[in-house]
């Protein structure tokens, strides 16, 4: 499994939490610094470390080949700022640079038929749906939810790539250090989810979310089926 955003709060927990399940593990971060994880017991968590860029995500291929699940969590806040710098690298790095590593996963060979399919799961967040005091964060977490929606309604041939969202609340880290939640918490939440067959996993304090985040999917699916198409 592949991870990015590997150096954050959550990316770390989820890779503590994948070893737990016996994943081989990779993390991929922009981070120089080396990633290196313990588990419960102090012993090092064994994991390949790959550091990459924005803009870049075409270079991941080989690294991404034989990957059975990767995990899209990467992200930046830049709070109040609205500066054109700021609007730049929110879009880039929240919607962009996790869009094209999506069709860069999808875009893989296929898996012979009888095989587990592969699986990517892409972190949206709920200030998709919800304010999450920060604006630019909002309109880029949204604009890379709108687009995960058209791409869930294609078919990847007859062994397809299931694509997992993950919808989270607030929790600690870098980004928001006021979060009601723990991220090692979350992390076993999504996993716990994503072992009962889940497509769109929430874990959220907030019953709002739970309730109108799939009524706004299924809003969704049906506008996207009406006015759009697959390319060809």
């Amino acid at each position: 499994m592949a991870v990015t955003g590997a150096s954050g709060a959550l990316g770390t927990a989820l890779l503590r939490a994948l070893h737990g399940q016996g994943a081989e593990l990779i993390a991929l971060t922009t981070a120089s610094a080396p990633v290196a994880l313990q588990d419960g017991e102090g012993r090092t968590i064994p994991l390949r470390q790959v550091v990459w860029c924005c803009g870049e995500e075409q270079k991941l291929e080989a690294s991404l080949r034989d990957v059975d699940i990767l995990v899209i969590n990467h992200g930046v806040n830049v709070y109040g700022d609205r500066s054109a710098a700021a609007v730049a690298r929110s879009l880039e790095v929240n919607a962009l640079s996790a869009w094209r590593l999506l069709e860069l996963f999808l875009s893989l060979e296929e898996r012979p038929a009888g095989t587990p399919c592969r699986e990517v799961w892409v972190n949206t967040s709920e200030a998709e749906l919800l304010p999450a005091l920060s604006p630019l964060y909002e309109i880029s977490k949204r604009l890379l939810g709108q687009l995960l929606s058209l791409r869930t309604l294609d078919r990847q041939g007859e062994n397809p790539c299931r694509i997992r969202r993950l919808v989270l609340g607030p929790f600690r880290s870098a980004l928001n250090p006021y979060g009601v939640m723990g991220a090692d918490f979350v992390a076993g939440q999504v996993i716990a989810q994503a072992r009962r067959g889940l497509g769109l996993i929430i874990v959220t304090p907030n019953p709002v979310t739970v309730v109108l985040v799939p009524l706004q999917m299924a809003l969704r699916r049906l506008y996207g089926l009406l006015f759009s198409r697959a390319g060809a």
